[in-house]
């Protein structure tokens, strides 16, 4: 298994090379191609965030593995008072502190922050698409129990993940594990789940489909995105049916978006 020390070097030069929606998003398929996917990613955000019951003007953000600041710019889209933002890599620190003079970031590890982030210092915390990176599953149970220190009691947390109801699956760099998992563990430090709905269907990995399904759209994706030309079409022509999709199926077999809420009891 890949160390600590190694999972940060593959994302510090992963980061360092391409600082884009490729470099954080599906890489295979291309740029052109995952510019139309964070386009769905966006509304599906908006939408579910959105209908939070935040004082917006006074809410305090936290966003764990902000990335290239694709959800901070979504949170300051929706109007909320500041945003903190975290990210294991020094790369992606220093050009979200270029981007967004008015956010503060800090270089950490979520799974091992310290004293960095306030106790209960948070209306809401986001962490998009950076669970499934944490291919430890201790590291992964801390980094909720940090997230879950952070936000107040009553507050919210806004995750999306690969829940499968079939086994998991483990890879070097992600680990797809079952929605019963990762519902427990959320449970166990403070979380209610409120609601889970798509935030892709057609335009990700199959990682929840058959085998052969699984397989099959997968070739089909990268065959339609092998060029930048292509992949602009293909997303174009997608774009359209993977908005519906994801407001009319209540589940998918690929990204979901997650809404929690932390419990009113809930330990300090």
């Amino acid at each position: 298994m890949k160390t600590h020390d190694d999972i940060r070097a593959f994302w510090e030069h992963r980061l360092g090379a391409d600082w884009t929606e490729t470099g954080v998003g599906y890489r295979a398929l291309g740029r052109p191609f995952n510019l139309w996917m964070y386009r769905v990613r966006w509304e599906a955000f908006l939408r579910e965030a959105g209908a939070l019951e935040l004082d917006r003007p006074n809410t305090r953000v936290l966003d764990v593995g902000s990335g290239t600041g694709f959800y901070v710019r979504g949170w300051q889209h929706l109007g909320v008072g500041s945003v903190t933002g975290c990210d294991l890599t020094e790369a992606a620190v220093e050009n979200l502190r270029e981007r967004f003079p008015d956010a503060k970031f800090m270089r950490l590890d979520i799974a091992e922050p310290g004293d960095a982030i306030e106790p209960a210092g948070y209306d809401a915390a986001s962490c998009m698409d950076v669970l499934f990176h944490i291919v430890d599953d201790e590291r992964y149970k801390a980094a909720l129990a940090s997230i879950a220190a952070a936000v107040r009691p009553g507050g919210y947390f806004v995750l999306s993940e690969n829940f499968l109801h079939r086994p998991v699956q483990r890879g070097d760099h992600q680990v797809n594990r079952t929605l019963e998992w990762i519902t427990a563990e959320l449970d166990r430090v403070g979380f209610e789940v409120q609601r889970r709905v798509p935030m892709l269907v057609l335009m990700n990995a199959q990682v929840d489909a058959g085998p052969v399904w699984r397989k099959l759209w997968g070739g089909t994706l990268r065959a339609a995105t092998l060029t930048n030309p292509t992949g602009w079409l293909a997303g174009a022509a997608l774009y359209p049916l993977e908005r519906r999709l994801v407001r009319s199926r209540r589940e998918s077999p690929t990204t979901e978006l997650m809404i929690c809420r932390r419990r009113e009891d809930s330990a300090g």
